[in-house]
């Protein structure tokens, strides 16, 4: 017969018993430095030892003595046809060698290359897969929550009655709300609320001391936020019966993740009592959702406004179906929620043709844009700058950007589409983000993208260096 090499089998083979080479030696008949030549695959393998492994070990030499994995190797140079490896690609020898000396090694590198195509599939969001599709690959807390909440359209309807019983015994007027919270959370549940200097709670906002029964505020949040923190801090103690059913009807068991979907559950709870959907709605209808005049309205601050809008999905009184997505100076997407068929980034930055950007330039103004994705679909975007919470000068203008869209046909229900003239205006062209937007010749890409197999002309210099 050919030359037989049974390396790594024969290594894992021993490896499972919890045998030393000595012990495998004395157990074939043959000696240690044999053994030990045979898993280095610097001895081919004998008639006469294949026979003693099945006689003492039971494995069929058939099995042992294959020299590649068919499949394998298969999947291997399926693996390896991906555009990524083009110019760098082993050729059939190598492959034989790697099957053959490394085949955990190979199998792991498969392993590797399934998790970057599904990673790739999700970002692009073009095979609708769901975590926990592919057993190798885990997504974020964040992709977790924004899957999970888009699965049930942003819309809870047991918060939102929770919600509409929270206020049952008393309409509170929106100027003593804070102080009926305190009251309440004394009285109902026994915590007393505390408002702490900065330099004795640094870079924390809130905290719920279970054991003292008190909550700590932040002198660095401003009043909607110290509203809504005492609400969400009541959302998670009143309501975790109802959060854990919520729960507990989604595939979720990793702890960060069930942990990072309670936390934004009680913040629907928080917004639903601050907003009542109705009244909301209502409101938002009769202003043609003008966010500033809703923050004031409401006691609420412009980013949670904007965030009760996308939630606005009851059956019977929907709002405009939005999608809501928050990104830093440095352009990563720090929460997004969707009700419609915009792709929001998942990871990386958001497509810098978004004015969402730009909105950095001119702090608090509402900068409209129509935006126009690969795939034909128009929709209304609006951004406005947001300020976060400052502990002292040194963590001054800690400013992000929030960013509303909706589908075009609905621009006629948003005031802000009032300063735009659709007739003859031209669609900003935009992707999800440079690594999977398939516009070649982008002047503002940044990155090579995944699906543009073609290699860059280099006789040719267009508005970047990817231009093809």
């Amino acid at each position: 017969m050919a030359k037989t090499f049974i390396g790594p089998r024969l290594r894992r083979l021993r490896q499972e018993r919890g045998e030393t080479q000595a012990l495998m030696a004395k157990g074939l008949g043959i000696s240690t430095s044999y053994v030990n030549l045979l898993e280095k695959n610097e001895r081919s393998v004998s008639v006469p030892v294949l026979l003693k492994l099945f006689e003492t070990y039971g494995v069929d030499w058939r099995d042992i003595a294959e020299d590649e994995d068919t499949a394998t190797f298969a999947d291997l140079r399926g693996a390896l046809a991906d555009p990524i490896f083009e110019g760098a690609r082993p050729d059939l020898t190598q492959l034989r060698a790697a099957m053959a000396h490394s085949p955990d090694l190979a199998a792991a590198f498969l392993r590797v290359h399934r998790a970057y195509q599904a990673a790739t599939e999700q970002i692009m969001s073009m095979s609708g897969a769901q975590d926990g599709d592919s057993p190798h690959l885990k997504a974020s807390p964040e992709t977790v929550v924004h899957n999970f909440f888009r699965d049930h359209r942003n819309y809870f309807p047991t918060l939102e009655k929770a919600a509409d019983r929270f206020w049952s015994e008393r309409d509170v007027p929106l100027d003593e709300v804070y102080t009926a919270l305190k009251d309440r959370l004394r009285l109902k549940l026994g915590l007393r609320v505390r408002l702490v200097p900065v330099a004795d709670m640094p870079e924390t906002l809130r905290e719920y001391d279970e054991d003292r029964k008190e909550v700590r505020l932040s002198e660095a949040l401003d009043h909607p936020n110290r509203v809504f923190q005492l609400i969400h801090v009541s959302a998670l103690i009143e309501q975790r019966e109802g959060l854990d059913a919520i729960l507990s009807k989604s595939d979720l068991d990793d702890p960060a993740r069930l942990a990072r979907c309670r936390v934004e559950l009680a913040n629907y709870f928080a917004a639903a009592v601050l907003m009542p959907y109705k009244r909301f709605l209502s409101e938002a209808r009769a202003s043609k959702y003008d966010f500033d005049h809703l923050a004031t309205r409401f006691g609420v601050s412009f980013e949670q406004a904007c965030h009760r809008a996308t939630t606005l999905q009851r059956g019977s009184a929907r709002g405009v179906p939005f999608f809501f997505m928050r990104v830093d100076k440095a352009g990563n997407v720090t929460k997004r929620f969707n009700s419609t068929d915009f792709q929001l980034a998942q990871y990386g930055g958001a497509c810098p043709r978004l004015d969402v950007h730009v909105s950095f330039r001119t702090p608090g103004r509402v900068v409209p844009q129509v935006v126009e994705m690969p795939d034909g679909s128009q929709f209304f975007v609006f951004a406005r700058s947001v300020d976060r919470p400052s502990f002292s000068r040194h963590t001054a203008d800690m400013r992000l950007a929030v960013a509303m869209g909706c589908a075009i046909e609905h621009a006629a229900d948003i005031g802000y589409a009032e300063q735009v003239s659709f007739t003859g205006t031209r669609a900003t062209p935009i992707g999800i983000n440079c690594r999977v937007c398939p516009r070649a010749n982008c002047d503002q890409r940044a990155h090579h993208a995944i699906l543009l197999a073609n290699a860059v002309n280099e006789n040719r210099r267009g508005a970047t260096r990817y231009g093809v």
